[in-house]
């Protein structure tokens, strides 16, 4: 059933991981899907074996949402689903984290979700979907990750917030909360083949379901979340992880 059928929808940070498997999932359903990247290269790449619009936007940069937003508005006229997937990860203990740490993830993970949001607002269909892509690291106190979880955790504020905000428009606002998920981030934080292996294995242990989540397994909750079989949710976290958070052996 393709029940996106007519929808238009952007999805940033689209061009890989969950990003590209959330397109596949809402192009399957019907849905016309514009996904961003800073990269030329993978969005031209995705548009080709998704058949979907790929626009370069860098989430950091106030300006390039503009741009982004004044494309869409042109090419499409309105939408009426946003899933907010760009994110950056990095890693360091609180005793030797820099500033440039600290601002490198709030810029994109918090400050560009925000303002995201803020300027597709007035293209965004009253009755539409807005999607976050957060992450169990906001509740569960990973070491080292604490300005990536915070940032986590501002996004899961934003979410209550901008669905009291947004209610009277209809627009249903809820976030997914991934557990670890095979994506090709991990090969981002600079850790060999490995070593990704030898944590997955360990972190394999503490999941109920005793494995990694798919990138289509968030894609699919999120295609729930975006369609109107999810009518009466919203300021809503929805966890994906496999039964990671509410295992109690440590």
């Amino acid at each position: 059933m393709k029940n996106l059928e007519n929808k238009v929808a952007i999805i940033t940070g689209g061009n890989s991981g969950i990003g590209y498997a959330t397109a596949a999932e809402f192009v399957s359903k019907g849905a016309k899907v514009i996904v961003t990247g800073r990269n030329k290269e993978s969005l031209v790449k995705a548009e080709t074996e998704l058949g979907v619009t790929g626009i370069v936007s860098d989430q950091s940069d106030l300006k390039s949402i503009d741009n982004l937003v004044a494309e869409v508005k042109a090419k499409f006229g309105k939408v009426d689903i946003l899933f907010l997937n760009a994110g950056v990860a990095s890693f360091a203990p609180v005793d030797s984290a820099s500033e440039e740490h600290y601002d490198s993830i709030m810029n994109i993970n918090v400050k560009g979700v925000y303002f995201t949001v803020q300027k597709v607002l007035p293209i965004l269909n009253d009755g539409g979907s807005i999607i976050f892509n957060t992450s169990i690291n906001a509740h569960v106190g990973m070491p080292n990750s604490s300005v990536y979880a915070a940032s986590k955790a501002a996004v899961l504020s934003l979410n209550r917030v901008f669905a009291t905000e947004l209610a009277p428009r209809k627009i249903r606002v809820n976030a997914v909360s991934p557990g670890p998920v095979e994506t090709p981030l991990y090969g981002k934080l600079g850790l060999e083949k490995a070593e990704v292996e030898g944590f997955g294995a360990i972190l394999g242990e503490k999941i109920l379901l005793k494995r990694f989540g798919q990138s289509s397994e968030i894609a699919n909750t999120v295609r729930f979340l975006a369609s109107d079989d999810a009518s009466f949710i919203t300021g809503t976290e929805i966890v994906v992880d496999g039964g990671l958070t509410v295992n109690a052996v440590v």
